[in-house]
């Protein structure tokens, strides 16, 4: 069975949108992990940094000077950067809808992952049936039912025990054309014993694992944390990893019924963490952002800013028009 940690529908594939966030990939995706870098310290100003800088951040991280030049530029075409170019300088700086879909990614990440109260005992079911030529809208609407918290509990029925929100609603019309049907309402229990519970749907055991590597991963690092010892590249290092597997929890886990769930589920523990390491790690790794950038701009580089997980609870609003190069132009290649 594939690693939980592999799920790609992390962001949803937005179809034929101009802006197309990375999907997640086994191992290192220098995409997902330039996307990661400029959304920690930079999705609520949109300040743009050099290229040479995020390839130098990057290069931090494992991804090669050809891999990092190549992320760039495909991020751009596909509307998640935007580029400018001043002499032979160009800088990259996220897109407005890259930003604000992140931000409601990372609201929906810190949100999805808070413990809620007592369950009403009712499901949201989601039916659907789409032609064979018609996969592509059919990957779409299971990417999208995955970003919504739902699960597969047969091929074209899939389920969530959270309400259909407002939200859900409008990107399911926008997704399916009229081809699905949505009910709520109770399991009727059958005395059968091969009978499958919704919760089942949900591989609880794999999930638990999950939770339980995640734990092990990172608690040893908490006193150096605390106590300053991490700094520099391994600070960003260790805080784009956190946050790339962390984010991986609410489609594995969309706030399931804790009635449902083995006793003492590490939802709450895993949460605790990563706001422990994540939020511990902003002050150094911030510093060590505006270093290196500093090393490739004329001047020190306003608009570096990590934000926390009370941030990200809040929703970043990101600014609408930050300041630009004087003769900037669009530029889709790296320098």
């Amino acid at each position: 069975m594939a690693s939980l940690f592999d799920i790609d529908e992390i962001y949803p594939d937005d179809g034929d949108r101009p802006l197309r966030l990375p999907r997640r990939q086994v191992g290192n995706s220098p995409q997902g992990v330039a996307v990661t870098l400029l959304a920690d310290y930079t999705l609520r100003t949109r300040v743009a940094l050099p290229s040479a800088a995020i390839v130098a951040l990057l290069a931090e991280t494992g991804v090669t000077t050809a891999g990092a030049r190549t992320a760039i530029s495909r991020l751009a075409r596909r509307g998640v950067l935007e580029g400018s170019r001043l002499g032979r300088r160009s800088s990259y700086r996220l897109s407005r809808a890259a930003a604000a879909n992140l931000s409601a990614g990372g609201h929906w990440i810190l949100a999805s992952t808070t413990s809620t109260g007592r369950w009403d005992g009712s499901w949201t079911i989601v039916a659907f049936s789409l032609p064979q030529d018609r996969s592509t809208q059919r990957r779409a609407l299971r990417a999208q039912l995955r970003w919504l918290g739902y699960a597969p509990l047969y091929d074209g029925l899939w389920i969530s025990p959270q309400k259909l929100t407002p939200a859900a609603r409008a990107q399911l019309d926008q997704l399916t054309l009229g081809a699905v049907t949505v009910f709520r309402g109770r399991q009727t229990a059958l005395a059968s014993t091969i009978h499958r519970a919704p919760i089942e749907a949900w591989d609880i055991e794999a999930i638990s694992r999950s939770y339980d590597a995640f734990l092990r991963r990172w608690t040893p690092l908490l006193p150096a944390v605390a106590s300053g010892q991490v700094d520099g590249a391994a600070a960003v290092r260790a805080r784009t990893e956190v946050m790339d597997t962390f984010r991986r929890f609410p489609v594995l886990d969309p706030q399931l019924p804790v009635e449902l769930l083995p006793r003492e589920w590490l939802r709450q523990p895993a949460r605790e963490l990563f706001e422990a390491v994540y939020d511990g790690l902003a002050a150094p790794a911030e510093r060590h952002v505006r270093a290196v950038v500093e090393r490739f701009a004329d001047a020190a580089q306003p608009g570096i800013e990590a934000h926390t997980t009370a941030d990200l609870v809040a929703g970043i609003r990101a600014d609408a028009d930050p300041a630009q190069p004087s003769a900037s132009a669009t530029a889709t290649g790296c320098s």
